[in-house]
């Protein structure tokens, strides 16, 4: 059900009404919330508001895996009509059980992030994410039916179709990973398609993208705006928030769950505007509700009023994930500051690889930065010399840099891997 709420103080109102009946729905429901809350010391009577959330503790990845196959479970297993699973590369999959009403939740969500960037009936909608046991493509499809828009499922990879119906369907939205939409603006650049095409909104997700890199996106495909989606599989899954015509800060949806920002270390609250660990609480969720759930996605809290008037809070957009961290000779360095160095730099391209060594038991790193595809001076000592000097100030460390050709380093249809970690 959706609800429409004028002022913030409704929807306070409402996050408050919905936090107790959560906590007491996850209490009676399932057993492993009630043991870690009476191990906690706190009883849902304790619980009156959001500003209780404190109270109650973390939940994380580890609790999710000890409970495989179905973690967080609060209904009765016959009142669950659909299961998803993450993406995971090692051990087994977090999977997670949804309600008839979850479904219809999340659909409701993923809608309103199609109508916060302008689709809606009369928009075709090109989905190239993947379909199957993970989240994004049923979540894409269903937002986008949702919002009374025509989808068009061709899923991941095979450029070949993919170019094919840009060209007969004429879709105005494509929702894709930024790797996809880099792959494709490139092959689009380099048959010569743009005039034949009518990408007017990029959609996408599921990894970070560097201002460079969206620019770039942009340039080549000619569309007018990308919209950074955001989602989590054990938070329904894409579709959780995205940032409006304005692009100042991510909108989430706010009267379906609680966002905390964190210092991943010591688990208080930061201040306003400071980097953080997400962590989420669930409001209406049924199968798997999730109390203060650790994230690990790192981002910040924008504060004051949006362009758009939407009463809806912003979060910047991901910044990483804490455990996406580097050690490297004793200073921790995380893939976003490398990105946000590298998208300030003229005369390189948006895509970049570190690999990472170890030699006589010293560390070693060298990054790979491609040349822009339209510069022809070649000036790659003194840009080189520029990143290195750039990275030694910001970040405390010494790299080796090597500029590349265009399009020499590896692209992908789903999410390019940036990270070369060679030592042992």
């Amino acid at each position: 059900m959706s609800f429409n709420f004028t002022n913030k103080e409704q929807l306070k109102e409402f996050q408050d009404k919905k936090l107790k009946e959560t906590v007491n729905h996850v209490y009676n429901g399932s057993d492993f919330y009630k043991s870690r809350f009476k191990n906690f010391g706190v009883a849902p009577d304790d619980i009156k508001g959001i500003e209780d959330l404190s109270k109650l503790p973390f939940t994380t990845a580890d609790d999710l895996k000890e409970q495989y196959p179905f973690p967080l479970l609060s209904v009765l297993l016959s009142d669950v009509v659909r299961i998803h699973s993450s993406s995971g590369t090692t051990g087994k999959r977090k999977i997670f059980a949804y309600t008839r009403q979850d479904i219809e939740d999340w659909k409701e969500m993923f809608a309103r992030c199609y109508r916060m960037a302008g689709v809606g009936k009369g928009s075709r909608v090109q989905i190239m994410v993947g379909y199957g046991l993970w989240t994004a493509g049923v979540g894409f499809q269903a937002g986008c039916e949702g919002a009374g828009a025509l989808a068009i499922p061709t899923g991941p990879g095979n450029l070949d179709m993919q170019r094919q119906f840009l060209i007969d369907l004429q879709p105005d939205v494509i929702c894709c990973t930024s790797s996809m939409a880099l792959l494709l603006a490139e092959e689009i650049n380099r048959m010569g398609l743009r005039d034949k095409i009518n990408i007017q909104t990029v959609i996408q997700g599921s990894e970070r993208c560097s201002d460079a890199m969206r620019l770039n996106i942009i340039a080549q495909i000619g569309a007018k705006h990308l919209h950074d989606i955001t989602g989590l599989t054990e938070l329904y899954g894409p579709g959780a928030g995205i940032d409006c015509e304005y692009h100042t800060g991510i909108h989430y949806w706010s009267d379906y769950y609680i966002l905390e920002i964190i210092n991943p270390e010591t688990g208080l609250h930061v201040k306003e505007g400071e980097i953080g660990e997400m962590v989420v609480t669930t409001l209406r969720k049924q199968a798997a509700p999730l109390i203060r759930y650790r994230t690990r996605d790192l981002t910040r809290l924008v504060s004051g009023e949006c362009p758009c008037g939407s009463i809806y809070p912003r979060h910047d957009r991901i910044l990483g994930r804490s455990d996406d961290m580097i050690k490297y000779r004793g200073v921790n360095i995380y893939p976003g500051q490398i990105d946000e160095i590298l998208s300030q730099i003229q005369g390189i391209s948006s895509e970049y690889a570190i690999y990472l060594d170890r030699q006589d038991a010293k560390d070693f790193m060298k990054i790979k930065v491609e040349r822009n595809g339209d510069d022809l001076s070649y000036n790659d000592k003194n840009i080189s010399n520029n990143i290195k000097s750039i990275i030694k100030h910001k970040v405390f460390v010494s790299a080796d840099i090597e500029i590349v050709d265009y399009g020499s380093l590896n692209r992908s249809e789903r999410k390019t891997k940036r990270i070369f970690d060679m030592r042992d």
